[in-house]
């Protein structure tokens, strides 16, 4: 599975298939392997929080993302996120954007 198989009908799935989605896409993806089980959670709050919006049809701008980024940076020692975790996410993040 890949990034784009992910969010293919991510707009129609509920919540536990999306769950199901991202872990197959950790385990079998080499760029989202270094993800953590912790850092799996993050982003998968994330990708509920887009969802949502995703689903009204609102969509997601740079603005989102990168403010959600910025948070994650200022917490990444608490959250013990490499700067290639962070890179992961941000590839994820940005697919969501119309």
């Amino acid at each position: 599975m890949d990034l784009n198989d992910f969010l293919a009908n991510i707009k129609d799935q509920p919540s536990y298939i999306i769950e199901r989605n991202l872990n197959s896409l950790v385990r079998q993806n080499y760029h989202f392997q270094s993800l953590s089980s912790d850092n799996r959670e993050i982003v998968l709050s994330l990708v509920k929080k887009y969802k949502e919006k995703l689903r009204t049809g609102v969509g997601v701008s740079q603005y989102t993302i990168n403010r959600d980024m910025y948070n994650l940076y200022q917490k990444r020692l608490k959250l013990k996120l490499t700067e290639v975790d962070r890179d992961h996410i941000r590839d994820i993040l940005e697919s969501f954007k119309q």
